[in-house]
């Protein structure tokens, strides 16, 4: 059974997404900005003038991030059944403690525990280690959970792009090698050397530090440039339609939610808590989710159906 004060600390320490509710709100607000200074004193501690000098106020500044860090994830282990996402309150806090949010907290703190009791480690991997950090963002920000959704929604499509992408770019590379070796074989004796420019080729970057001088070279740099453009801009393309096809399914979803909720006429507490939280999660604005409630409203009124009494 859930208690009300895990359920108010759930609904607390998950993004809130556009929600009025302030102590979310200023909950994420606090956590992702000690996060980004977080990400900014490590990369200042990586300068070892400035860690000699003000060593002992990273070192004040790390022990307060881990202990706000271990206190959310002792937090989020507690409050884990009240996601309602499995059978038991066990299953619900293994769920979490093996999820990718669960396993990024623990990421987040365990380089910092290792430092503390574990004299002899290397602390610059485990500073390179406490940029996992980064990651938590996540839970406040979807962009990382839309980006490999979308991935695995047209995988098919991507994986035959970057086929092609890899098939011009062993043969701009082997072309490349066999046109500039002997002018040039500090850059191009061999194919895994012909390897950078043509990867930098094809992605259109073009530092300038390698590039061919035969007239059989510069042929073969425009085309594979061409080459690039095009399988760059099919990778791109692709990205960009699983992303609005994504954005589409989250309303249909929604919609279809709704359309439950509003068939027989009322929309329950816990149907109303359940609308509110999927808002929440595909980060949908208050006046964006009541235009979807409104549209769909009227599709039952014009369909027959029975439009809601109370609630939404």
């Amino acid at each position: 059974m859930v208690s009300a004060r895990q359920r108010r600390i759930y609904e607390i320490l998950e993004k809130s997404g556009g929600s009025s509710d302030w102590a979310s709100k200023l909950c994420d607000s606090f956590l992702a900005g000690l996060i980004v200074l977080n990400l900014i004193a490590i990369s200042l501690e990586s300068v070892d003038q400035l860690a000699e000098v003000y060593h002992p106020y990273f070192l004040a500044f790390e022990l307060f991030s881990v202990v706000v860090f271990s206190l959310e994830y002792v937090l989020r282990l507690w409050v884990a059944p009240a996601s309602r996402q499995a059978k038991s309150p066990l299953q619900a806090r293994l769920r979490y403690a093996f999820s990718f949010h669960g396993l990024v907290d623990v990421a987040a703190i365990l380089p910092s525990l290792i430092a503390f009791f574990a004299t002899g480690a290397d602390l610059r991997w485990l500073r390179v280690l406490r940029m996992l950090r980064l990651f938590k963002i996540s839970h406040y920000n979807s962009a990382l959970e839309d980006l490999i959704s979308a991935l695995r929604q047209e995988r098919s499509s991507f994986a035959a792009a970057l086929y092609l992408f890899l098939i011009a770019f062993f043969i701009a590379s082997t072309l490349m090698h066999l046109a500039e070796r002997t002018l040039q074989p500090e850059h191009f004796g061999s194919i895994p050397e012909a390897m950078w420019w043509s990867i930098i080729t094809l992605t259109t970057v073009g530092y300038g530090d390698v590039s061919p001088v035969s007239i059989l070279g510069k042929i073969i740099g425009g085309g594979t440039a061409l080459m690039g453009v095009c399988t760059v801009a099919l990778l791109t393309g692709i990205m960009a339609n699983a992303f609005a096809n994504q954005i589409q399914g989250r309303r249909t979803i929604f919609e279809a939610e709704v359309a439950h909720a509003l068939e027989d006429g009322t929309i329950t507490e816990d149907e109303q808590r359940l609308l509110e939280e999927l808002r929440a999660r595909f980060e949908f604005s208050e006046e964006y989710a009541r235009a979807i409630i409104d549209l769909t409203r009227e599709k039952l009124q014009d369909s027959g159906g029975n439009p809601p009494s109370a609630g939404a």
